[in-house]
């Protein structure tokens, strides 16, 4: 097995707790082991490097085998998931207390669906156990390109190609006549919103004889939204506990990790985000003193980091010292802390190939409720505050007065960062008013639905888990649910900039070169639908002309 497998983590411990940290690491790389040729080892911010932030495969390929070698793989469920069900168990748990029992046969007979599903995940978990060594026979060979395309192809590999729309295979006994979804889907919206519940089961009823979970896209979108709806009317209606536990079902890191791979093989979203903010911390830790401090807001498993690292290891007069901060909510269980203790590991050993020297810390708490003085900023240290597609998770002044989300910018500000990374969705559904959200969730979702459909086989078995993770679970949540209930909250771009601005931050120039380059990685990799441009400052990227996501780079107003 490759010699990274064989690492060990001695020097590398953490203290119990939300929070903790860990010695520096020591620097043992193995005679004989370089990541880069004598040739290459040079800035990446020369021509020659310009093409790529990861100019080799072999760091990636590394860090992912790694994470194939834990035994407990396949029964661990995605780290966002378990977060944001723990939130919302925490919200209705004074709710669920008060309820003595159901109020009638049918929410009853739905919550023994639940604990008998929950059995038979059970069950099928204790079926499911190997050895490790068998995880990695049957997956490595899957996943060994994941997170790989956040470079271009220098090396005359095969490139993926661009796949063709796909087609629909339903099997039907008559043949389909032609519908407006979207118009029999605003007229159900609107009887739930007058409540004529007569009136909305009978449109649920005509949307579902014309889709499907695994129909085209519009098939697709009427099904999934139709069940949100069915959700928002049987959850006001029996007035159980709230939807969205049923929503964030655990999905295996197995599976989550083959979606992910298909993800970043067809959409630019993700690598974009990641590559340019990349180059752009590097150009910062080229001119940086002996430290670059990065606290990551969503750390999750470190996904954005090995390219990074990689790179700081080329840095001319040798690599900076690496801080990395991860920041994450609680997961549920005895152990909050314990998936982001494994990110750090997975980390430091990678860190200690490429021999850059590595020193991490973690919290894992509701982030509003964070001080500055948990986040140990030394003197001297170039520092970067990180949060990429996660903010529309933490709740805003609807839900509370006190705004958590303007919590959290304030303490991204009092950080007093050299550079501020932030992404997000843009979206315009997070009205508090349902049939104008409803309108601009439906909107958002088709056009995410047709970007699937043009450039994931229907054949991928990871295309509906896709949709479930990355659409339908925040279309559920937006829909179905009201109040503190509601955890997906996305604003736009111009919406978020006004916060930014508000919090005492200004924006930093996107470099014109990094921007090209982007605009040239989707226009050679990805499907000629994928549109990514600029709006002064801000990186946005869309599909087919409406913009899906945004970012931008910023530094305090005031440097204190």
């Amino acid at each position: 097995m490759d010699a990274i497998l064989q690492t060990p983590v001695d020097g590398f411990r953490f203290d119990n707790g939300p929070s903790g940290s860990c010695c520096k690491p020591r620097n043992n790389l193995e005679s004989g082991f370089t990541c880069f040729k004598e040739s290459e080892s040079q800035s990446l911010s020369s021509p020659t490097e310009r093409s790529t932030l990861c100019s080799d495969n072999y760091p990636v390929l590394k860090y992912i085998n790694d994470m194939l070698m834990e035994e407990d793989l396949e029964e661990q469920s995605c780290m966002l998931q378990d977060s944001l069900a723990l939130k919302a168990a925490e919200r209705s748990f004074l709710e669920a207390l008060q309820e003595d029992q159901p109020t009638s046969g049918s929410p009853e007979e739905s919550s023994t669906r639940r604990y008998r599903h929950r059995d038979d995940d059970e069950e099928d978990n204790r079926k499911s156990k190997l050895p490790a060594i068998s995880v990695v026979n049957e997956l490595a060979e899957k996943l060994e390109e994941v997170l790989l395309v956040c470079q271009k192809n220098n090396q005359g590999e095969a490139t993926p190609n661009k796949p063709g729309r796909a087609k629909g295979s339903l099997n039907r006994s008559k043949p389909e006549q032609p519908v407006d979804m979207r118009s029999l889907l605003m007229q159900c919206a609107q009887a739930v919103a007058s409540f004529d519940q007569s009136r909305a089961f009978e449109k649920l009823k005509e949307i579902r004889e014309h889709s499907s979970s695994h129909g085209d896209a519009t098939q697709r979108l009427g099904y999934h939204l139709a069940e949100a709806l069915e959700a928002r009317i049987t959850g006001t209606m029996k007035k159980t506990t709230p939807v969205e536990t049923d929503v964030l079902s655990k999905t295996p890191m197995v599976d989550i990790l083959k979606a992910y791979k298909e993800f970043v093989l067809t959409c630019p979203t993700l690598i974009m985000c990641y590559n340019t903010s990349n180059r752009t911390i590097f150009e910062l830790a080229s001119k940086a003193t002996t430290t670059l401090h990065i606290i990551d807001f969503g750390v999750l498993y470190g996904f954005q980091w090995p390219c990074l690292i990689q790179a700081l290891s080329t840095r001319q007069g040798g690599p900076p010292k690496l801080r990395v901060t991860g920041i994450e909510l609680p997961q549920t269980g005895f152990r909050p802390s314990e998936r982001v203790e494994e990110t750090g590991r997975r980390l430091k050993r990678f860190c200690d190939k490429f021999n850059v020297p590595f020193e991490y810390s973690f919290i894992t708490k509701n982030w509003d409720t964070i001080t500055l003085d948990e986040l140990v900023i030394n003197s001297g240290e170039t520092t970067v505050v990180n949060c990429i597609l996660r903010l529309q998770y933490t709740p805003d002044e609807t839900v509370s007065l006190n705004s958590p989300r303007d919590t959290v910018l304030k303490l991204f500000r009092d950080i007093n960062p050299d550079l501020f990374v932030f992404a997000e969705i843009n979206g315009t559904y997070n009205s508090p008013f349902f049939l104008t959200r409803f309108r601009e969730a439906m909107f958002h979702c088709s056009a995410l639905f047709d970007m699937f459909e043009s450039t994931i086989s229907e054949e991928k078995d990871c295309r509906s888990l896709l949709e479930t993770e990355l659409i339908v679970k925040d279309a559920m949540s937006v829909i179905a649910c009201e109040g503190a209930e509601r955890f997906a909250r996305p604003e736009t771009y111009k919406q978020w900039q006004v916060r930014l601005l508000r919090a005492g931050f200004r924006p930093a120039k996107l470099k014109k070169h990094i921007l090209k380059e982007g605009k040239e990685l989707a226009r050679e990799r990805y499907h000629k639908d994928f549109v990514v441009d600029n709006d002064n400052h801000w990186m946005l990227q869309g599909w087919k002309g409406k913009v899906l996501y945004a970012l931008s780079f910023w530094k305090p107003a005031k440097k204190q």
